[in-house]
């Protein structure tokens, strides 16, 4: 190749280095514009939900239905998942306390991350997969089949109908599945390390009193009522901007559930974090009036 050429092919090169560059930064830039637009979006739908609840309370027609979907029938699957999570913190955690000669503080690890972390984590996420991608999928179908648009056009304001009375069955109902987690993990924690494992009961439940006290609970409800919050928004926000047809139903329940989970994470992160030093604050010493 003569050396004229080899310059006359420099322009070339560079072209086709520049052309999937700017393809890159126009793709990636698209989707931060798409999230900062969604988020946007959703701060709206949950401002319009927060402030139907000054204006007017939901119809009990339309409200206990949703309580008994939402609390009644996620109680059970609730309730065994609990309980077969405090046996699997016992299994994990009773060889590494054995080898440092402290299985009998295995009931205070057990009993605390279940009150502080897993038990609101673990009721959270059961509603996500259980209720609220049902509740996208629901919503996904009344807005392609534009039942949604026909209640409109009757007077009634959907977000009223249908959104605030699943954001109050969340928020209300979620604290009291996370304490029926916490109280099964508990029982099923203590009935294998101490029925199964052999740890003496006196020391387990002494231990659990001595570092497990009522701020740890208070931290876990605390928590849930945040995710139950996150959850309901999201649920209901994937159901309204539902693509058209069965396949946007089905993204909208599988958006919803994997948002609410990542969610779920995130805020347990935060508020985990908050929490914590709100404690440390008040009481730097590690002793709370919460306590016994």
């Amino acid at each position: 190749m003569s050396l004229g050429a080899r310059f006359e092919s420099e322009p070339e090169i560079s072209r086709r280095l520049t052309v999937p560059l700017r393809e890159w930064v126009s793709d990636w830039g698209g989707v931060a514009i798409n999230g900062v637009l969604a988020v946007g979006d959703l701060a709206l739908f949950a401002w319009r939900t927060l402030s139907w609840l000054v204006v007017r309370l939901p119809r009990r027609e339309a409200f206990l239905p949703v309580l008994y979907q939402v609390g009644v029938l996620s109680l059970p699957v609730v309730a065994l998942t609990g309980m077969f999570i405090g046996m699997v913190l016992a299994v994990q955690t009773f060889f590494q306390f054995q080898q440092l000669q402290m299985e009998t503080r295995l009931g205070a690890v057990i009993n605390m991350s279940l009150a502080r972390e897993l038990g609101p984590v673990l009721a959270a996420t059961m509603l996500a997969g259980r209720v609220g991608s049902a509740m996208a999928a629901e919503l996904g179908t009344m807005r392609v089949t534009e039942q949604i648009d026909a209640l409109a056009s009757m007077g009634a304001n959907p977000i009223h109908y249908l959104v605030v009375p699943r954001f109050l069955a969340f928020v209300l109902l979620i604290p009291l599945l996370t304490v029926m987690a916490v109280f099964m993990g508990v029982v099923g924690g203590y009935f294998y390390s101490v029925m199964i494992l052999g740890i003496d009961k006196h020391h387990y439940m002494y231990n659990t009193q001595q570092f497990v006290d009522s701020f740890d609970l208070f931290s876990g409800l605390a928590k849930s009522v945040f995710f139950g919050v996150a959850i309901s928004l999201v649920s209901c926000y994937q159901g309204f901007n539902c693509d058209a047809g069965a396949e946007g139903v089905g993204k909208a329940a599988t958006s919803a559930f994997v948002q609410s989970f990542v969610l779920i994470l995130l805020l347990d992160l935060l508020l985990g974090i908050s929490l914590d030093s709100f404690y440390f604050m008040l009481w730097p010493e590690g002793s709370s009036v919460f306590g016994s």
